[in-house]
């Protein structure tokens, strides 16, 4: 799973025990070029009548997810979705992968039958618009004007093309902070142990020392997955201000002065690596932390055997766990605390992780559709608040009725008072949300939420609200730099990104501090070797022309 989408993110969008999960992980199959596909197509141009209005006409068109592990849900079968279908005509066809998204999607091209609609992550569409098979949106942005209104110019010119247009019709795109990296505890070892300060990396370090000492059956501090960075990397974030887990586990470089510089010269990444050493040394993280499985980890939060966590994807394992284990017993679970800082610095100023605000995937329209225009209106209505009300939400007068203020739905009194109920509903259309507005929707979540009694909040949302967030940094500038994989940069990334994984490894299950010092070091020739700094340099080339395309109106 791409570190740059994580669940519940969505992104990025909580998930909720309300009932909806808004997005999931990215993956699945890629989007091969094949040049007989198709010639070079031309822009279409938006008839120069009226918008064509959702719901006057049938609209129907066929709809491929390019994940192998997606298959979309029977549309109109859901009560929400049959709404849709027969109040407002819109009918779509899936097209499934049958567990290979990238051989079905390549059938599609050579035999120049592809679907009207192609969804997926975004890297996956360059290949697509160069052999002429997606169509440009611009034509229909002022005509429809949603999509424009919601996602707004630096979204939207960050998802252009070589060629200036724009092909992508983005997937839970948000104007706020998203995320859910943090720090875990166990409530009941804190407790029991008299609720010692736990704010800075040596609070961090004696409070795992007293809970080594005091509990010799419980894992002092739970990493996650480290051979896939997670919490160690969540780490790097504790030693320096506005210095994100992602610059070390997604982008392997440092950006100061305007450029990205090494990782592994950065003072600040061996301070982080010597203190994870020590913990690993000291026995006080997971001793198998490279070699454990998901399960594992999820296994050790359920039971109650961690006392501190800390993970990208935190939210989403904790929330469970907490669940499980406040089944038999009102006082165990979990909570979050805010993040970990190194004594001297702005805790306020600490960011765990990124958020972007892109979203997940898109949606693109194929040159085999033949209206265009109406598809794209039936999208554009589709990710306006009408749209996410009666996808998400369900139709005016079951689990809503009328409009606050703000132009939120206000919820019934079914809504809280049959959940079970509410949230098969709701759950029945999570993969039916394919251009989500997580500005939007987010806000309703928000109110739902406050609506409950705070013992019936969820986990996620209160600590997502209260703290994840809010240490989240925006770093929608640094999507999509990274060189294309046969490129002479690609191939130097693919090699760095191995050779990375084998120093965190090594720096871990070194014996002394000045072992991690001498790994790294040695690490920073090799990268040299491979032609990081090539590398770097593409990245910042690419880093400003993204801030220059968001500058753009």
């Amino acid at each position: 799973m791409n570190n740059w989408v994580k669940k519940g993110m969505g992104p990025l969008a909580a998930v909720m025990a309300l009932g909806t999960v808004i997005s999931g992980c990215s993956g699945g199959g890629s989007a091969p070029a094949d040049n007989k596909a198709a010639s070079g197509t031309q822009t279409p141009a938006a008839s120069s009548s009226e918008p064509w209005k959702v719901g006057s006409e049938p609209v129907s068109f066929t709809f491929f997810g390019n994940y192998s592990w997606y298959t979309m849900p029977p549309w109109g079968k859901d009560a929400f979705s049959k709404h849709i279908q027969e109040q407002y005509k819109i009918n779509i066809t899936a097209i499934n992968a049958g567990g290979n998204a990238e051989a079905k999607l390549s059938t599609m091209i050579v035999s120049k039958d592809l679907p009207d609609v192609i969804w997926g992550d975004r890297d996956k569409f360059e290949r697509l618009r160069e052999n002429g098979v997606l169509v440009p949106l611009d034509p229909y942005l002022d005509k429809y004007p949603n999509l424009k209104k919601w996602a707004g110019d630096e979204i939207l010119n960050m998802l252009r093309a070589k060629d200036g247009k724009l092909y992508m019709f983005p997937n839970w795109y948000t104007n706020k902070p998203t995320g859910n990296a943090g720090y875990v505890v166990n409530k009941k070892i804190y407790e029991e142990l008299g609720k010692p300060r736990l704010e800075t990396t040596d609070d961090l370090y004696n409070y795992l020392k007293l809970v080594k000492e005091k509990y010799p059956n419980i894992i002092p501090f739970e990493p996650g997955q480290a051979k896939e960075g997670k919490g160690v990397d969540l780490l790097f974030s504790a030693f320096a201000e506005n210095n994100p887990a992602s610059y070390a586990g997604t982008l392997r470089a440092v950006p100061k002065d305007g450029k990205f510089t090494s990782l592994f010269a950065d003072p600040v990444y061996k301070e982080t690596m010597t203190f994870v050493n020590k913990l690993h040394r000291e026995k006080l993280m997971t001793q198998d932390a490279l070699t454990q499985t998901v399960d594992q980890v999820r296994e050790k939060l359920n039971t109650g055997r961690v006392a501190v966590y800390a993970d990208i994807t935190a939210t989403d394992y904790a929330s469970k766990a907490n669940a499980e284990l406040t089944k038999s017993d009102p006082n165990a679970g979990y909570f979050m605390i805010w993040p970990i800082h190194k004594p001297g610095l702005d805790k306020n100023k600490i960011k765990v992780a990124h958020y972007d605000r892109l979203g997940w995937n898109a949606a693109a329209i194929t040159t085999t559709a033949k209206d265009p225009e109406k598809i794209f209106a039936a999208l554009d209505w589709m990710t306006s608040p009408e749209g996410m009300r009666l996808i998400a939400w369900g139709p005016e007068g079951q689990y809503w009725k009328g409009l606050d203020s703000e132009g939120l739905p206000n919820l019934t009194d079914k809504f809280f008072s049959d959940p079970a109920e509410r949230t098969k509903n709701m759950n029945a259309t999570t993969d039916l949300q394919i251009v989500g507005n997580s500005t939007y929707n987010d806000k309703i979540k928000v109110k739902a939420e406050l609506s409950l009694p705070e013992e019936k909040r969820s986990w996620e949302t209160r600590y997502q609200d209260a703290i994840t967030w809010k240490t989240h940094m925006d770093l929608t500038t640094l999507r999509g730099i990274e060189p294309p994989q046969d490129s002479p940069e690609g191939i130097i990334r693919e090699r760095w990104i191995e050779l990375y994984k084998k120093i965190r490894a090594q720096a871990i299950l070194a014996k002394s501090e000045q072992e991690v010092i001498e790994i790294i070091d040695k690490g920073e020739k090799d990268a040299k070797t491979l032609g990081v700094d090539k590398l770097n340099e593409y990245l910042t080339k690419r880093w400003k022309e993204n801030e220059e395309k968001m500058k753009k109106k």
